[in-house]
């Protein structure tokens, strides 16, 4: 009651920060009389004159009201748009690291402008990061016009570019792309082999759109970069005919949590069909033995008993494609991990692709944290505002919008079932497309949006329907779906990056209508007037009639796409309407509302067809949706609390390569790894405090000879009195150190270190890669400890630990093995073989989901695995000229030369004469 007083009289702390930021707004609006006045090239150089600013100790917070103003003047005559006042506070936000929540249609993509010109200025990079490839290619050519007016360089990352043209974006002022390209292109960096061929820069700022999106939505699902593994389809298949012969009295699955269980009737049956297919070792079925066929077993009980057709996945050309639960995209080229979408492919009876091995991965948080400064923008963040603190430190800023909301949004409608919901749902449409207002349906899965078509055909009400199967029409179908009588059926419209226009969209009219006129032709502007004349007369018969109308068949999880869904109405202040229709057979009500003694009050009081509307249900389902929300916080807490624990192990992996790949010289690293794999084997075999005769000498002697490739006279240093375990070790890392320094002398000093950081780089990498499965498997089964009265995440924190030391410990062994037995020749090796495509994922680890809202393939060419040969294949004598004199440049210096002698290049003909 206080609080509401208080906040009555001085606003709330929203209101004040926003109130605060007024004086810098009114600051940027004092130069704009003066930027105003200036020529086109004088505008321009604001841009060297702000650099020389910083140059001599200015701050980027000094430069802002002049920068701000500067962009705001340069957008005006590049755009012809001019930034409001409350963009302006957007962009303050923005810069300082902080979410800025603006409506849909207040113009976020132009705030971005601001914060990261400015950002942009001290020559270190600002990455725009948006939800899909069409927005990043859109808003950077669309922004670019902006930035090079000013002279900043802007890049663009889509997916299928080639490493230069990557290397070229990055490099740029400004660098627009997806998340997942960003993650992607981190973890594909840190698989390279040389600095040269890595293709991002230190990281500097970020700017996130769609912020809720992508931190929030997708942030429980790693980037995982992936390689095949053995073709095990028969087995899939097997067991997927196993489980479809259980009945329900065999299993528990919880829906809220996403999981199933057999029973132990369940169990026993399983375990007699498995032995008849002869795939159970034993009599168990949770024997060591069948750690396999459990883990297929009980991805085929998801796949058969969780998983559902048409609104999980649809079944496409043969393949099953994955449908993103937040967008309602098809994800073509994604795969659910873990052999879950090989149990789908088995179920579907579609051909089984193989499983993929974990090359490398990061989730969002730990990628994002990353940044020193991250800032982002959406039109709903405040119901995350908590999250968003305590994982990334950000706080959430509503600014105000330019004009006042008109909308108005309608209490929740509520039935019986789904039946009379969507009866009553049709009718409705019907009524306010008869009177000429647009209607846009959010829907929350493909099947839904498509029974509600067959109840509109009965109406006879003409629609489009606008979801995952029919993906390459969306830009076309949601341009107009502000256009009078228009009814359009979207499966969830977060993120769809097109704004409905009352009235119709112009430029998609024209490419529908007349798509063999060429923009800037005499008939082209001609047709586009008599339609700008159209567009103005049917826009004001829709702002008659109402505005948009949107109307949400069912409630979302979570509250912000409900939000999302109702913002698409009132755009930059016209009239609007939005409603909810609910019913008790809703996924929202069934699984998180209220008890079954209200849902029986409900059915046995309500006649069919008929609704109610009532504040107290409303505020129940709010509760469910806080319920569902705070479940799904605590899953991505967990994540980031896992994830934490390898971050720690990746950046140090990480940092080692990144050592490597930069030292002239990694000698004292092998011979330190030598050391201390001399050092285990000699204590391992004469323990601390002990006599010869109590030494293991015949173990110490196999180990030596099997990791350093030596025969130590062993027994005759045993024969002297002075003999101890420290002695044994030095003499033994002596000869060690001998014998590969005479090796090291058949080669040139510059190949030497080539083959020392190739040989630690790939032991690395496999040992890395393995290390990766070993804690994926670990994750997976670190929870039943809590029986035993354990905190599995402390239990992972030690296993991890007791892991990753291990890890090294056979890192180290492996290198020095290798460099003892490696023998070296100089000639051209062979080619490598052709290396598969690596497949890169965004899967959920809890409910196997992909949540990636990237459409595209997602194969961006190969991964480098394996050392580029230390020479590269030479051209031939007969490839080259008859003249010695012109091979200079075309052959190697250390190569083997063309002429056939069998010396170097440098040696021979490529001698350097005085």
């Amino acid at each position: 009651m206080f609080g509401g007083l208080a906040k009555s009289l001085f606003g709330s702390s929203n209101d004040r920060y926003v109130k605060s930021l007024n004086p810098i707004v009114q600051k940027i609006a004092g130069f704009e009389p003066s930027l105003l006045a200036m020529t086109d090239d004088q505008l321009a150089a604001q841009t060297i004159k702000f650099r020389e600013q910083l140059a001599n100790g200015a701050t980027l917070d000094d430069l802002l009201p002049e920068a701000f103003a500067t962009v705001r003047e340069a957008a005006k005559r590049v755009l012809g748009q001019r930034h409001y006042d409350v963009q302006m506070v957007g962009g303050i936000v923005l810069h300082r690291g902080e979410i800025a929540e603006m409506r849909t249609g207040e113009g976020k993509t132009l705030v971005a402008t601001l914060a990261t010109y400015l950002n942009a200025l001290p020559g270190l990079g600002v990455h725009v990061v948006t939800v899909n490839d069409y927005l990043a290619a859109r808003d950077a050519a669309w922004m670019a016009q902006v930035y090079g007016f000013l002279g900043l360089t802007t890049g663009t990352i889509i997916p299928n570019l080639s490493d230069e043209q990557r290397r070229a974006a990055y490099a740029a002022d400004i660098t627009y792309g997806t998340n997942n390209e960003f993650g992607f292109d981190y973890l594909r960096d840190n698989m390279k082999y040389e600095r040269s061929s890595m293709v991002q820069r230190p990281f500097n700022m970020a700017i996130v759109d769609e912020v809720d999106s992508v931190l929030i939505d997708e942030a429980r699902t790693p980037l995982i970069i992936s390689g095949p593994t053995d073709d095990k389809s028969e087995l899939y298949m097997q067991v997927d005919l196993i489980v479809k012969q259980l009945e329900a009295a065999d299993y528990e699955k919880d829906e809220k949590q996403k999981s199933i269980i057999l029973t132990e009737d369940g169990t026993e049956k399983a375990e007699r069909m498995l032995e008849a297919a002869g795939h159970l070792q034993g009599q168990n079925l949770y024997d060591f033995e069948n750690t396999q066929v459990v883990h297929h077993l009980n991805q085929a009980l998801r796949a058969n008993m969780m998983f559902k057709a048409d609104t999980d996945y649809i079944v496409k050309d043969g393949k099953v494609v994955i449908i993103d639960e937040f967008t309602g995209r098809m994800m073509d080229g994604r795969r659910w991990s873990d052999g879950l979408h090989q149990a789908v492919e088995a179920k579907e009876g579609v051909e089984i692709e193989p499983e993929n091995q974990t090359m490398a991965s990061i989730t969002f948080q730990n990628y994002f944290r990353m940044y020193p400064k991250l800032g982002g923008m959406t039109g709903t963040a405040a119901t995350e505002a908590a999250e968003f603190f305590d994982i990334y430190k950000m706080n959430v800023v509503s600014i105000p919008t330019n004009v006042p909301v008109q909308r108005v949004d309608e209490e929740d409608e509520f039935y019986k079932d789904t039946q009379d919901k969507f009866r009553a749902i049709a009718k409705k449409i019907r009524v306010h497309a008869e009177r000429g207002q647009p209607v846009l349906v959010g829907t929350v899965s493909i099947e839904k949006s498509e029974l509600l078509s067959e109840f509109l055909v009965v109406e006879g009400v003409a629609h489009k329907v606008l979801n995952a199967r029919y993906h390459e029409m969306e830009a076309h179908i949601v341009a107009q779906a502000g256009r009078a009588s228009a009814v359009t059926i979207a499966t969830n419209m977060a993120g769809r990056g097109t704004d409905i226009q009352l009235g119709g969209n112009l430029e998609f009219r024209m490419r529908d209508e007349f798509p063999e006129l060429e923009a800037g032709t005499p008939d082209y502007d001609a047709k586009a007037e008599a339609l700008k004349i159209e567009i103005a007369a049917e826009k004001k018969a829709v702002l008659e009639a109402g505005g948009l109308f949107v109307l949400g068949t069912e409630r979302h999880e979570s509250r912000r796409i409900d939000n999302q869904l109702r913002g698409r109405s009132g755009r930059q202040g016209d009239p609007g309407l939005s409603r909810f229709y609910l019913s008790l057979d809703d996924d929202l009500l069934r699984i998180f509302g209220p008890d079954t003694l209200f849902a029986k009050m409900m059915r046995n009081n309500i006649e069919d067809g008929e609704a109610i509307g009532s504040k107290w249900l409303s505020k129940a389902i709010e509760t469910a949706q806080k319920k569902v929300e705070a479940r799904n916080y605590d899953i991505r807490k967990q994540v980031v609390e896992y994830d934490d624990v390898m971050n720690d192990q990746r950046k140090v992996v990480y940092e080692q390569r990144s050592d490597i790949m930069d030292a002239a010289t990694v000698g004292d690293v092998v011979v330190d790894m030598r050391a201390e794999t001399v050092n285990t084997i000699v204590g391992d075999a004469c323990p601390p405090n002990s006599y010869p005769e109590q030494w293991n000498v015949e173990e110490m002697k196999v180990r030596i000879g099997e990791v350093l490739n030596l025969d130590p006279p062993i027994d005759d240093w045993l024969k002297e009195e002075a003999i101890d375990p420290e002695l044994v070790e030095t003499r033994v890392r002596e000869m060690a150190d001998a014998a590969i320094e005479a090796k090291a002398a058949q080669l040139d000093p510059e190949t030497w270190t080539s083959v020392e950081k190739s040989i630690l780089l790939q032991n690395l990498d496999h040992h890395w890669k393995e290390h990766l499965a070993t804690l994926d498997a670990l994750r997976q089964v670190v929870h039943l400890r809590a029986y035993a009265q354990k905190t599995p995440i402390n239990e992972y924190k030690q296993e991890a630990f007791s892991l990753f030391q291990r890890m090294l410990e056979s890192i180290r062994e492996d290198v020095t093995r290798t460099i003892a037995f490696a023998n070296f020749q100089m000639q051209s090796p062979p080619p490598l073989p052709d290396l598969p495509d690596f497949i890169t994922t965004h899967f959920d680890p809890f409910t196997g989901e992909d949540n990636s809202n990237d459409i595209d393939a997602g194969t961006l060419g190969l991964i480098q695995t394996q050392m580029p040969p230390l020479q590269m294949a030479q051209p031939q004598p007969d490839e080259l000229s008859g003249d010695p004199a012109a091979w200079d440049g075309l052959v190697s210096r250390n190569a083997p030369c063309p002429c056939g002698s069998g010396r170097k290049y440098k040696h021979c003909h490529g001698a350097v004469t005085a």
